[in-house]
């Protein structure tokens, strides 16, 4: 089940996704602690600061209090704990890495991402969280040898026991629109075209996630799901480690959308989209439905 945190007290609903808010530290302690009592074996939290720059610093500020709430999870919850790791909702201008060049207007030649930083940036994020006690980090930046880098920072940091689930073949999807509502966190400038994946291409996937296996990732991810259940398919025949599919956003918020319209029945189409990910091959499915599914499993 994801979830997120938000700096301050209480809940707030996230408006494009029905039923699902941002948290402040109690009440995301609340919230877990229910998932848990109904079977759901781990939740993926993400993280978020008011105090953004072009570096997205606060990232793994160990004293922040996403970190304060981190160590807090681990301590009062037995469930797995997986942790986000990029710098889209850190940084002032939206992007996942560290820019290169000029920000100025919006075309795709101003900028680039610079690779080098922004690895190191992942690594010191990964590092923070597993001090914080998480049992697996997530990094979701699709920059290159974003794996290899989190790796070596655990082994000589001496966390070599923390697990490592890459979003290995993430594509530029739309389907992300409401979960970038949740933290402001559209890029103001460009797209993410130049380090997510091109929607039409298949066998690039193929190679990000044989590439992020040979740097170590315990499990490798799919996101988008719905729309990429050829991709999970083809995955899981070329790889012997868990596959895990993100069932995103938006294909979260159409259902409800609909059934909020009383045009379709949202447990029954729910549940065939999760039947679908499971059947293409999937071995762990992260919903916005885990609550809902685990009861009605």
């Amino acid at each position: 089940m994801p979830v997120f945190f938000k700096e301050g007290k209480g809940a707030e609903p996230i408006a494009s996704m029905p039923g699902i808010q941002k948290m402040g530290h109690d009440a995301l302690l609340k919230e877990v602690e229910k998932i848990e009592k109904l079977g759901i074996k781990a939740v993926l939290v993400f993280g978020a600061s008011s105090r953004k720059d072009s570096a997205g610093s606060s990232s793994y500020d160990e004293n922040s209090s996403f970190h304060k709430t981190l160590r807090a999870l681990k301590r009062s919850s037995s469930m797995v704990i997986i942790a986000d790791v990029c710098l889209c909702a850190y940084t002032d201008h939206g992007h996942c890495g560290v820019i290169r060049g000029q920000s100025e207007g919006d075309k795709q030649n101003d900028w680039s991402i610079d690779n080098e930083k922004t690895l190191e940036a992942l690594a010191k994020i990964a590092v923070s969280y597993a001090g914080a006690g998480v049992d697996m980090v997530a990094p979701s930046a699709m920059a290159d040898g974003q794996v290899r880098a989190i790796r070596q920072a655990f082994d000589s940091k001496g966390f070599s026991d923390r697990a490592i689930m890459s979003y290995s073949a993430k594509y530029a999807s739309h389907f992300y629109g409401p979960f970038r509502d949740i933290y402001d966190s559209s890029p103001v400038f460009g797209d993410r075209r130049s380090y997510q994946m091109d929607i039409g291409n298949k066998r690039e996937a193929l190679t990000e996630v044989l590439l992020d296996v040979e740097e170590g990732a315990d499990i490798i991810m799919v996101k988008p799901a719905l729309s990429y259940l050829d991709v999970i398919s083809a995955v899981r025949k070329e790889i012997t480690v868990p596959v895990a599919a993100y069932n995103v956003s938006g294909e979260y918020s159409m259902v409800k959308a609909a059934a909020l319209k009383g045009w379709l029945d949202e447990e029954s189409c729910a549940k065939e989209i999760l039947d679908s990910i499971k059947r293409a091959g999937a071995d762990i499915i992260i919903t916005y439905w885990a609550k809902e599914a685990v009861k009605w499993i």
